[in-house]
């Protein structure tokens, strides 16, 4: 296998940058550069040098012998001085050394994968890790990265290998006596693999959010203080704020983090009947991304009723609460009354739908777990129907066991690892 390199830190002037040569030569080429290495997983500074004998830069060098290393490969990390002309120094002299090549996007965590240092879902955690940016999604993707999922999935593994295999000699010994009935045993164990699995399919849609984020709509008359109240949320005029009823036409987003889960804030236009052919639309886009959204927050004008059926989760409020300061449930994105209140029971709200997450995060892992189900459901309806047709049950808990390989990446996943790796930076 041939021989990488890349910058692993992120590109740009910094107080240190950090130069990854991973494969069989990554020992040799860091010679070329460095002199004499140190020992492994020791760090050592050294002067780095040219072909031609220029001096580059002093950095400090760490070696890693074969599975001791992120890549499972021999590795060597230079950390030179975060200057952006020294590592497009160090790059170019890594560049002219036979054997070795820059880095494809994603590669050295492929290569962790295909060394068996890695499962398909660790990686898939990897990749939310490095792009969390609140703490609940950081929380999430080390729970991934860690290997939660793997391990879960590798003890369901354990009990239907278990379960195949009683089932297995129920059919290798058929024309014999089998002195203890297998079929309670098997029936128990599956039935354990598919509680614990359907918690988790059934936590996919609050693991998912949690990835990529809960969407609140604000929702309301015009000039029900939408628009004002989303800028005082937001700390700053996201949206036009105007006592000219019709003034938001379209729906404007607003990202920002609530108890450490990230939201994304929706201002909609009001809702009215109109014959402005553009405000119409943007009343229609309204109700689509209402309706769509993870909670909504009704503002009603104080003495109009309620013309809407809010969902159990929903917040109703009186609009413009500095207008009428006596008036219960009020919020006023103007002076600020209520909106201190208004975010704790969004953030509460928000809160009791993370509570049951699973570990699935992933479209993907839930369909290789609704597939394992499937399989798993089958089984159990075929052994019901007595030693006839074990060994059709037999074959659905082999596509079970398909389906959580299919879940950690061990077969079947060249179709989706283009798409996985694609969401990296060259130096990961």
């Amino acid at each position: 296998m041939i021989t990488i390199f890349a910058q692993a830190s992120a590109s740009g002037k910094a107080g240190v940058s950090v130069i990854r040569i991973s494969g069989p030569d990554a020992f040799l080429a860091a010679e070329k550069l460095a002199g004499t290495l140190p020992d492994v997983r020791t760090a050592a500074l050294r002067k780095l040098r040219g072909a031609d004998g220029e001096f580059l830069d002093e950095a400090l060098v760490i070696c890693f012998e074969k599975q001791a290393s992120f890549t499972g490969e021999k590795t060597v990390e230079l950390q030179t001085h975060g200057s952006i002309a020294i590592v497009k120094a160090v790059l170019a002299e890594l560049g002219a050394i036979d054997g070795l090549r820059l880095a494809e996007p994603g590669e050295f965590t492929r290569r962790a994968l295909a060394n068996g240092r890695l499962d398909l879902a660790q990686v898939e955690g990897l990749a939310d890790l490095i792009a969390s940016e609140t703490e609940a999604q950081r929380q999430q993707a080390l729970r991934l990265f860690s290997g939660g999922l793997g391990e879960l999935a590798m003890s369901w593994r354990k009990d239907l290998i278990r379960a195949s295999a009683l089932l297995t000699v129920t059919i290798d010994f058929a024309d014999e006596d089998v002195p203890v009935d297998v079929a309670p045993e098997v029936l128990s164990l599956i039935t354990r693999i598919q509680s614990e699995m359907q918690q988790q399919v059934d936590g996919f849609g609050a693991a998912e959010r949690v990835r990529t984020g809960f969407e609140v709509a604000i929702v309301g008359p015009p000039n029900a203080g939408k628009s004002t109240l989303l800028n005082a949320l937001a700390g700053r005029d996201a949206a036009i704020t105007s006592e000219v009823a019709g003034t938001t036409r379209d729906v404007i987003e607003v990202r920002m983090e609530l108890s450490g889960l990230p939201v994304t804030l929706l201002d909609t236009a009001g809702l009215r009947e109109t014959d402005d052919v553009v405000e119409k639309i943007g009343v229609s886009r309204a109700l689509e991304r209402a309706n769509a959204a993870d909670l909504r927050v009704f503002l009603v004008p104080e003495g109009e009723a309620i013309e809407f059926d809010p969902a159990a989760d929903d917040i109703v409020l009186r609009a413009k609460a500095d207008l009428n300061p006596n008036a219960q449930g009020g919020v006023s994105g103007l002076t600020g009354v209520g909106v201190g209140d208004l975010v704790e029971r969004v953030s509460a709200t928000l809160s009791a739908k993370t509570a049951k997450a699973g570990l699935a995060t992933r479209e993907r892992h839930k369909a290789a777990m609704e597939r394992c189900l499937r399989s798993l459901s089958a089984a159990i309806d075929l052994i019901a129907l007595g030693a006839e047709v074990t060994d059709i049950a037999a074959e659905e808990l082999r596509e079970a066991h398909d389906a959580l390989n299919v879940l950690i990446g061990r077969v079947d996943v060249e179709n989706v690892l283009d798409e996985v790796f694609s969401s990296f930076c060259l130096g990961k």
